[in-house]
């Protein structure tokens, strides 16, 4: 794909970005809007109910009010008529009273035992009733035939008078009634009044509330049910009755007063009508019922109403909504995206037109033609990338012929270094990370006796004796992390089997990405260089013994003195005593020690490393210089470590060292002195340090600068090889020396060794 048409693509992706995002965020702040919109509609239907239920609560009561004051005119009236004996008065004569007073009927109700049940009535049908099961109606009665003010929080009191609210009679629950009962105590009955009350309800149903709502849905198809909860009862087991085998709902404990209660989700409903009557608040949710999804909301009336308005409103008008504005917003913005390609290609095409200027120069330069030139016509940034690739093409035609003059150089110095490779005296052979040998030279093949041909691509670990391979394989490792290993002193074999002694350096081979792709190994050959050094070593070796000579006869001549006296005190008295023989016992072992460890440093022996202690060693040196010491009044003073672990070592070597060392600091202390020997364990770093500290002259910086040259010396006996050779032999253990010292204070000689299977 062309850089014009990537552009106009990505400018399109871009467009079509924002505009999905302002669609989004369009459609969901939309949607928030109009829901809030539809709550606010159902808080304002709320209100006008409420309002409504207001203005004809007070109205129902007004009337209800009046009709309770004109019934009890009438029982008062009544009265004066009758007798105040229920038994004086006939059925007949309140048929006749009710007609005269303009009601309905009159009953009489008169107080038993256990009940208050009406003895006489206008109304065949209410004769004998009770009213013991009529809840707090039957309070009510109690209060009046007790001269007492009634105290329910139902109906309407007056004086000796209570009037009941509507409700279905007993008598016959088709009708609704409204009862007077009226008791002053001049008469041994309660006067009971009553009229017909259906057009109350007429009104509530045609004229109210209901009618209210019902104009509301007309006006807003999108409310699917208005209903009025009563939350002291709505939820609880409905209160019904039974009145002349017909089931009756108690008009005063409904819990829907008014509206109908439709997509019913009673668990719900419950708390949300619980919720909004306690919080005051707005409580919606949502159910899908009837094949609609409706949002209801739950409105508490305040202003003393207990009522909460549940409004359901048809969720779907809202997603048919933003639906239509969703689809409309889309085709727009496609269009855009559409009009918005087409007007980023032509103006991509304008804009890269310098750009394929750039691009055919540069491909004549690929082809070798550094001439072309590119006509600079501005000086943005197209214009300097102009200018920058013809400068380029004017450095690249003057380094191409330095590089074939380099081309040439270079070619002439892979031939010397293949002509060095093949004719150095050092093996070098390079195998790759697997170990296998991918190139040796000629003096490889002198060296170990193997041809090319039969190393080639093989793993060649014959050369490293058994007991060298796992260090091998160590610094293999180290080598692939990168790091090189120079003059590393060893033992080869050849492939006919012989040991040779050999400086080793191996170094990584890297890449261009500087990652390690193989290993290069030079091997020479130091078998008579470590001749010599044995030669020089025994020499140096000779030297100290013949001067520990004098020291060591005189040591030897106080034990032989003993022994004599104790034969010549035997030869005096033929006998000696037990501790005599003990004595000289000990005085013969002494004499054999010395002699042993003399003849021990003297004779030559076979290199062996093995585990030593580094203890000991220090021991038998410290006893066999001692005599040599007391001549010159030096003592020795040990400070070793409880526990020190074994080294890996060759005991012989480590003596001539420490016989060296010590002797040194025997000789720099002319006057006497007390020579220190410590000897500590460092366990964090796995080493054994060796201290050898004297307290004679010191050394100065002009020499210490020297030491370990061959032949240099300042003793006048000396041959400047001590040094070197003690050096040498801690080298070859892997440890270090360090010769610390000051003017007129003295030397300290530390020398570190590793701990075994460190």
């Amino acid at each position: 794909m062309s850089i014009k048409a990537k552009l106009s693509l990505l400018i399109s992706i871009i467009v079509m970005i924002v505009l999905s995002l302002n669609i989004s965020i369009y459609y969901y702040s939309s949607k928030a809007e109009l829901e809030e919109n539809a709550k606010q509609d159902m808080i304002t239907i709320a209100k006008q109910i409420g309002t409504s239920l207001e203005a004809a609560e007070k109205s129902l009561n007004y009337m209800e009010d009046t009709l309770g004051e004109k019934l009890r005119a009438a029982a008062v009236a009544a009265k004066s008529e009758l007798d105040p004996r229920i038994d004086k008065v006939s059925n007949e004569q309140l048929v006749s009273l009710s007609r005269k007073l303009g009601i309905d009927h009159i009953s009489l109700w008169k107080r038993t035992a256990d009940d208050i049940v009406v003895l006489k009535s206008s109304d065949p049908e209410e004769l004998n009733l009770g009213s013991k099961t009529w809840d707090y109606w039957y309070t009510a009665y109690n209060q009046l035939f007790d001269h007492q003010a009634v105290t329910i929080p139902q109906g309407q009191k007056l004086p000796n008078y209570w009037s009941g609210p509507y409700q279905y009679a007993t008598s016959d629950p088709t009708h609704v009634n409204k009862w007077g009962n009226y008791y002053d105590g001049t008469t041994d009955y309660m006067i009971n009044p009553y009229v017909n009350a259906q057009v109350f309800l007429d009104y509530v149903n045609n004229v109210g509330t209901n009618a209210l709502i019902r104009n509301l849905m007309a006006d807003n198809p999108d409310i699917k049910g208005i209903t009025g909860f009563d939350p002291e009862f709505f939820g609880k087991p409905e209160i019904l009755k039974v009145k002349k085998g017909q089931i009756i709902h108690n008009l005063d404990v409904r819990a829907i007063p008014f509206g109908e209660y439709n997509y019913e989700d009673k668990n719900n409903d419950v708390e949300n009508v619980k919720r909004a009557m306690q919080t005051g608040e707005l409580i919606t949710s949502t159910f899908y019922g009837e094949g609609i999804n409706v949002m209801k909301s739950f409105i508490p009336l305040k202003d003393g109403t207990p009522y909460v308005i549940g409004v359901n409103f048809d969720n779907g008008v809202i997603k048919q909504t933003l639906n239509r504005q969703l689809f409309l917003h889309s085709v727009i913005s496609l269009c855009l995206i559409v009009a918005s390609w087409l007007a980023s290609y032509f103006i991509a095409g304008f804009m890269i037109r310098p750009l394929r200027h750039i691009l055919d120069n540069v491909n004549e330069i690929a082809l070798g033609n550094f001439s072309s030139k590119i006509s600079i016509r501005s000086k943005d940034e197209l214009g300097i990338l102009s200018s920058r690739v013809n400068m380029m093409a004017d450095n690249l035609e003057t380094y191409m012929g330095r590089l074939r003059d380099s081309a040439e150089e270079l070619r002439t110095t892979k031939e010397y270094l293949e002509s060095f490779v093949n004719h150095t005296s050092d093996a070098i052979h390079v195998t790759d990370l697997e170990g296998r040998i991918i190139q040796v030279n000629h003096a490889f093949e002198s060296m170990y006796g193997w041809s090319s041909e039969d190393v080639m691509h093989r793993m060649l670990l014959d050369h490293i004796p058994e007991d060298q391979k796992q260090e091998n394989e160590e610094i293999r490792k180290q080598i692939e992390r990168g790091s090189s290993v120079a003059d590393y002193e060893t033992v080869r074999n050849r492939k006919n089997g012989e040991s040779i002694d050999v400086s080793i350096t191996i170094s990584p081979i890297r890449d261009e990405r500087e990652r390690t792709v193989a290993v290069a190994e030079i091997t020479r050959n130091i078998s008579a260089r470590k001749q010599t050094e044995e030669v020089i070593r025994r020499s140096e070796k000779l030297s100290v013994i013949g001067q520990l000579a004098a020291g060591v006869a005189h040591e030897i001549r106080n034990p032989l003195t003993t022994l004599r006296g104790f034969v010549q005190l035997s030869k005096q008295h033929g006998k000696l005593s037990e501790s005599y023989f003990d004595i000289m016992l000990t005085e013969l072992d002494r004499i054999n020690f010395i002699v042993s460890e003399f003849l021990v440093l003297a004779k030559p022996q076979v290199n062996q490393y093995q585990l030593v202690n580094i203890q000991d060693i220090l021991t038998d040196m410290i006893t066999l210089l001692d005599s040599h010491a007391n001549l010159i009044n030096v003592q020795f003073e040990t400070r070793f470590d409880a526990e020190i672990p074994m080294l890996y070592g060759e005991s012989n070597q480590l003596k001539q060292v420490f016989l060296n060392v010590i002797k040194n600091g025997i000789e720099a202390m002319p006057e006497g002195g007390t020579i220190t020997i410590e000897a500590q364990h460092e366990q964090p770093e796995h080493v054994v340090i060796i201290r050898i500290i004297d307290q004679g002259s010191g050394i100065s910086a002009e020499d210490m600068t020297r030491l370990g040259e061959p032949f240099f010396t300042n003793k006048p006996s000396g041959n400047g090889l001590g040094l070197m050779v003690s050096q040498r032999i801690i080298a070859n253990h892997k440890g270090t020396m360090q010769i610390i010292s000051k003017i007129g204070e003295g030397t300290c000689v530390e020398i570190r060794l590793k701990v075994a299977n460190a």
